[in-house]
């Protein structure tokens, strides 16, 4: 990656780091080392206030450069840092809510003189929810990518076929895009595959994960998506993969019917297209994420259809969450969510129903913010595709 890139990054950091006092910052994990340094190393990115970042370095050993520093273990940190003229910092800032227990006290320990604050992760969420230029373009060919895929599902299904049969042809038409297949989420508590595709009564299924629908999941240690039925005729599926074909997660969703779908599935999927129409016609920079998710409840309630809106028997409470190298990043569309919207935030909405018998309908696309309102960057067929 361009050093230019990442300099504007780094310093989007150091920003927030001058309003907190804080000196420097000992970044160890992978997301973040991608935001700061490219790419995924094992070892320690070194940033700062007023000085080059410096990358001490474990794996691999075949790294150099002017700033690279080889490194057995983190308690060497101290002494390298007098080594390269930089003082010990007063602050140091950790990635408090990522690192391991023992792996946070540890690298505390290293430096005993000095007050450490675990303010790393939320700091650098926040620089990393205001996108450049460079990641924004990311997400702009990562969708065109994406497109490609589901212009091709219809073309993989065939009559007699699981769930599961065809999410892994879908998962094929993926990588042959170039799909990275990782599944990036914040937290310990979310894990999925690529991405789901949810048929029929399966969508009506809860899940402990955070997404807006579940699935029962193919077994109860991975209990999300499909769940090995057999897609029956007056089905719908919804495909939801996610478009990590740069780092980024795109996220993108498009409904499918195994032939014609009783009259209300359109009706319902048409409420879904008004709903993000309408929300993206008012969301813009300055506006609050709570008012963008009303908007979607006031729209779906007089629908008839709040019932059946993000769920049924559990209900997902919002209608959109940023994204960036991981799948839930800040803005989140949600109530109580007083954060406005900034130009360079890139959101994925999705305004879902489940009809019980038919199952999912609704939409999902990733948006810019620019200064004006907002880019849709996954430009694919909206309507229900028969298959």
């Amino acid at each position: 990656m361009l050093l230019p890139e990442l300099k504007l990054r780094r310093d989007k950091i150091r920003s927030l780091m001058a309003q907190h006092e804080i000196d420097a910052a000992l970044i160890t994990c992978n997301v973040n080392l991608i935001y700061t340094y490219g790419r995924v190393v094992s070892g320690y990115l070194y940033l700062p206030l007023h000085a080059p970042a410096r990358l001490f370095i474990k794996r691999p050993n075949n790294m150099v450069g002017e700033y690279v520093h080889p490194i057995r273990k983190p308690e060497q940190l101290p002494e390298l840092l007098m080594e390269c003229g930089l003082s010990i910092p007063s602050k140091l800032m950790l990635e408090g809510d990522e690192l391991t227990f023992t792996e946070y006290n540890r690298l505390a320990a290293c430096f005993p003189q000095t007050e450490v604050v675990p303010c790393g992760t939320s700091l650098i969420r926040k620089a990393r929810s205001i996108k450049t230029d460079m990641e924004i373009e990311m997400f702009r060919r990562s969708g065109i990518a994406h497109a490609k895929a589901y212009e091709h599902i219809p073309s993989v299904y065939q009559p007699g076929m699981t769930d599961r049969q065809l999410s892994v042809e879908i998962e094929r038409l993926m990588r042959l895009e170039g799909s990275l297949g990782i599944f990036r989420t914040f937290g310990q508590s979310m894990e999925i595959f690529m991405g789901s595709l949810l048929a029929g009564d399966n969508a009506m299924n809860p899940s402990p994960y955070d997404f807006a629908l579940g699935g029962r999941g193919l077994d109860p240690s991975i209990p999300i998506g499909v769940d090995g039925s057999l897609l029956q005729p007056g089905q719908s599926f919804m495909v939801d993969m996610g478009g990590n074909f740069y780092g980024y997660m795109g996220d993108m969703s498009r409904v499918f019917s195994i032939g014609r779908l009783p009259e209300k599935a359109y009706a319902a999927h048409e409420t879904c297209l008004e709903i993000q129409e309408a929300v993206a016609e008012k969301a813009k920079p300055g506006v609050v994420c709570e008012d963008l998710y009303n908007i979607a409840i006031n729209m779906v309630t007089k629908a008839g259809l709040a019932d059946n809106f993000m769920g049924t028997t559990q209900k997902a409470k919002f209608i959109g969450h940023g994204i960036g190298l991981e799948i839930n990043e800040m803005p989140v569309l949600a109530p109580r969510m007083k954060q406005e919207l900034e130009p360079g935030m890139v959101f994925a909405l999705e305004p879902k129903i489940v009809l019980p018998g038919i199952g999912p309908v609704g939409i999902e696309n990733s948006w810019a913010v620019t200064e004006e309102g907002v880019e849709k960057l996954t430009l694919c067929k909206e309507e229900i595709v028969e298959v």
